[in-house]
């Protein structure tokens, strides 16, 4: 053995060491061969001692300095370890800079191009044989170490190499396991140190923590193979879609998955819903902006269980024949120091120019769509939910303030594109680059867009230059119908336009007719309240008469929690549902309501004249669409293959109209599927039960028939081809 009281370190190498800067720690760490000799070299912060463990021996390193320790012996192979000693603790621990990285060239070349589709397999925190891999995306790092419960968060002991111009910096810890708690300890170019929570995590410390968390690779076993197959061969726009609206953490207050699992179900199933939509299901920590501030993409929320609970909660809705939906925010981020914003020190994630980097009305960062990395991230995100968690669909917020570059700004505020106008052409192509790969790697999963402007082909293929998604959801029909609705029926003659003017564009997107959380918070008033009546007689009726009306109305449904039994309050996430509204003197009406939304949806799955042909005009026509003096609407629903009519009569006005005539386009008996008005559903149960027809024309049809139409109501009777 040679003498080793002269450092062989390089004096720049161990500056950079000190100072986090090391960009390449695997040359100077670990064992190397110089001159015939092996020199082991390692950090040991805080260390009394350490000891090379090879060949049977146990060899003292000198310290020299900076807690590196170094020793040069003979020249040697095979394995080695480092015993260190604290005080009157020792542990034999395994060289992290002896292994090769873990990130591959095909991973690093597939990440440049922004096509890596299974990104979370690459980066982030991964199990692995002996230990966990540690990789992330830092392009204007200076240097970057893993900082984690396991070496007591210190930024020096686990410095991280860079893998060249991609950006990526990686290191492999052996020893280590699943349950870890950690961060990345990034160094600025100017020296400054972020500690950030990993852009990949899988988990996430519960708020007001903020530490990513190592999980186990997905070993959980899935029972919904026989779903997954059905799901693939769908045709959504033929078939009944009723979305139940969740907000997990105020449902019921304080449930977990595994309890969400049991008592959401079992009411969905009751309810006849066909999907529910989970609001804020990605990490959050801030509990009001009910997840549409996420600074975890790719961890499913702590507060209510572990990723595999999570997994188990949708198995158990998918066993029950319930899609799920997942709210997805790929628009804005926010500003937390611990998470993406200014990740390396540098605009990273965000555009860098902040006329499109901020959005001033939530205060958050957008997400640059230009860069490669970035699209990557996100559309990879997309498919991690759906091939880890089995999503079925994307609802994608906000579209809008991603389309256009003036979203919420002033003039001055904007940067155009390179064509001079105010279309965001790199968030276009990302959002037909996602819906296409999304379409196309996983059949059958549905994405959303939450688009309130009129932007033209939402829904059309992205082959024919649209945005591809499946669903748009219709804004316009939302707005006048709530408009038109709680206007006193006195005035509504006035306005009758605002409840017809819907099935002037019904075709031009594939539509849901939203009533969402938003329409029932932040001083708007819940439905129940919207209804312009003193009685709650009359507030019943008048809601049961919405809900029909928007059940027959051509598109798919979706209603928030609560709404479904007419919740007196505006939803409050603080409070939760309030469930004690049907328990109350007046329990009877929100009772009346919720059997109506249960049979709404039992007649929308059953009736094929309801719900398959949605997106065509055969599947709707006017019987009268002018009595605006009456505040009648009358309309036929026909199913795809013609067999079956559903004529909908829905009186908006609070007069009873005796011996109204409506044309119907065949001769015979109209079975009544349904009245509003029906005793069960607490209405005055005035409404007779079938129409016969009469050789008498009316509305362009040969036959009509007559009936009593019952004021706040609607009416819905069936004919059999």
């Amino acid at each position: 053995m040679i003498e080793t009281h002269q450092p062989l370190l390089d004096v720049f190498d161990r500056a950079r060491l000190v100072q986090r800067r090391h960009y390449a720690p695997h040359d100077v760490l670990g064992r190397h061969s110089a001159d015939g000799h092996s020199v082991f070299r390692t950090v040991q912060c805080g260390a009394d001692a350490v000891e090379v463990v090879t060949g049977g021996q146990s060899l003292p390193m000198h310290n020299i300095g900076d807690d590196i320790f170094e020793l040069v012996t003979p020249a040697s192979e095979g394995e080695y370890s480092f015993r260190v000693t604290w005080g009157e603790h020792s542990a034999e621990v395994q060289d992290p800079y002896s292994h090769w990285p873990t990130v591959g060239e095909l991973d690093l070349h597939l990440i440049g191009e922004g096509r890596h589709e299974r990104l979370w397999e690459a980066l982030g925190a991964r199990v692995m044989d002996g230990g966990i891999a540690f990789s992330v995306w830092a392009p204007n790092a200076a240097g970057v170490s893993v900082i984690a419960d396991f070496n007591g968060w210190n930024p020096r002991q686990h410095p991280m190499r860079s893998l060249g111009s991609t950006g990526i910096w990686e290191l492999f810890i052996p020893g280590q396991q699943a349950g870890a708690h950690y961060k990345f300890a990034i160094t600025t170019g100017d020296g400054v140190q972020l500690d950030k929570a990993d852009p990949m995590a899988r988990f996430a410390e519960p708020a007001p923590a903020t530490a990513s968390i190592v999980v186990e690779r997905d070993s959980y076993e899935w029972q919904d193979s026989a779903w997954i197959a059905r799901r693939e061969s769908q045709d959504i726009l033929h078939q009944p879609m009723s979305v139940y609206e969740v907000h997990l953490g105020s449902w019921r207050k304080g449930l977990t998955y595994q309890e969400l699992a049991t008592e959401l179900v079992e009411y969905v199933t009751d309810k006849g819903f066909t999907h529910v939509e989970l609001m804020g299901v990605s990490e959050h920590p801030y509990e009001p902006s009910w997840g549409y501030q996420v600074t975890s993409y790719y961890a499913p929320n702590n507060r209510y269980g572990s990723p595999d609970d999570f997994r188990a909660f949708i198995d158990a809705l998918h066993a029950a024949n319930i899609g799920v939906i997942m709210d997805w925010v790929p628009g804005h981020f926010p500003r937390d120091a611990w998470a993406l914003a200014r990740f390396d020190g540098q605009a990273c994630y965000e555009h860098p120019d902040p006329r499109r980097g901020d959005q001033p009305d939530w205060g958050t960062h957008v997400f640059n769509f230009g860069r490669n990395e970035v699209r990557n991230f996100l559309v990879a995100n997309a498919l991690y939910w759906c091939r880890e968690f089995h999503i079925d669909g994307l609802r994608v917020d906000a579209v809008a303030s991603m389309l256009y570059l003036d979203y919420s700004r002033n003039e001055g505020e904007w940067l155009p594109n390179i064509y001079g106008g105010r279309e965001n052409l790199d968030a276009v192509a990302f959002l037909q680059e996602m819906n296409a790969t999304v379409q196309r790697d996983v059949p059958g999963v549905l994405t959303i867009a939450e688009e309130s402007t009129s932007w033209p082909g939402v829904t059309k293929p992205t082959s024919e230059d649209g945005l591809g998604f499946s669903l748009k959801w219709n804004m316009g029909w939302m707005h006048d119908t709530l408009e038109y609705i709680q206007r006193d029926p006195a005035h509504r003659s006035h306005h009758h336009g605002e409840i017809t003017f819907s099935m002037v564009y019904a075709y031009s997107e594939n539509y849901v007719l939203p009533i969402s959380h938003d329409e029932v918070v932040h001083g708007k008033g819940s439905l129940w309240q919207r209804m312009p009546a003193d009685s709650s007689w009359d507030k019943a009726a008048m809601l049961r008469t919405l809900l029909a009306y928007m059940w027959t109305h051509p598109g798919k449904k979706l209603l928030f929690q609560g709404q479904e039994f007419g919740q007196i309050q505006e939803w409050d996430e603080s409070r939760g549902v309030d469930w004690a509204d049907q328990d109350g003197w007046e329990g009877e009406y929100h009772r009346g309501l919720s059997q109506l939304t249960a049979e709404l949806n039992a007649l929308y799955t059953d009736k094929p004249a309801m719900g398959t042909d949605d997106h065509s005009p055969d599947g709707f026509r006017w019987i009268a669409a002018d009595d605006a003096a009456n505040n009648v609407l009358s309309y036929l629903r026909r199913s795809a293959d013609g067999s079956q009519w559903m004529a909908c009569v829905i009186n908006f006005s609070g007069s009873t109209i005796d011996n109204y005539r409506i044309g119907l386009p065949a001769a015979g008996s109209w079975r009544q599927a349904l009245s509003t008005d029906a005793a069960r559903f607490e209405g005055a149960n005035r409404a007779q039960r079938n129409l016969s027809t009469a050789t008498q024309g009316s509305h362009g049809f040969a036959q009509s028939a007559v009936l009593a139409v019952p004021a706040h109501s609607a009416q819905l009777f069936i004919f059999d081809a």
